[in-house]
């Protein structure tokens, strides 16, 4: 029977944090800007580790940018975080852009004007049978 918390996931979770701060907090990169660390994924023999990020900028172009700026900052924040976390070995980190969080609010805000599109038929509709309704009323004496 597997634990339910393996000894990668806890390292994996205690990695995802180290880089948030680190990168929040030592990264002096402006081509960086503002970054979400949103999972960890880390190999079984904890040699190489995939931390996927999102960015709050939708252009591909800046988007590649940053994630080059973090693939060359990588060895610095390697030994951070190394220093942090006492590991017989590092894992070497590849970043990858992760868009779901980006996915996630277009169908939101596709489904919120879809709903508000409904509401609008609806009170349309209902206008249109109170209308109904009062001009029969009216025709019966």
């Amino acid at each position: 029977m597997a634990k339910e918390f393996s000894r990668t996931r806890r390292i994996a979770q205690q990695l995802q944090q180290e880089l948030a701060m680190v990168i929040q907090r030592e990264m002096k990169d402006p081509r960086v800007g503002m970054v979400t660390v949103n999972d960890v994924e880390v190999s079984r023999d904890l040699s190489f580790a995939r931390v996927f990020v999102t960015f709050f900028d939708e252009d591909e172009s800046q988007v590649e940018s940053k994630l080059e700026a973090l693939t060359g900052a990588s060895g610095y924040i390697r030994t951070l975080i190394a220093g942090r976390m006492k590991l017989r070995i590092m894992p070497q980190l590849k970043f990858v852009y992760d868009s779901s969080l980006v996915e996630g609010m277009r169908m939101s805000n596709l489904v919120t004007k879809i709903v508000i599109e409904d509401e609008a038929k609806s009170t349309a509709s209902n206008a249109e049978i109170t209308d109904a309704e009062a001009d029969s009323t009216e025709e019966q004496p």
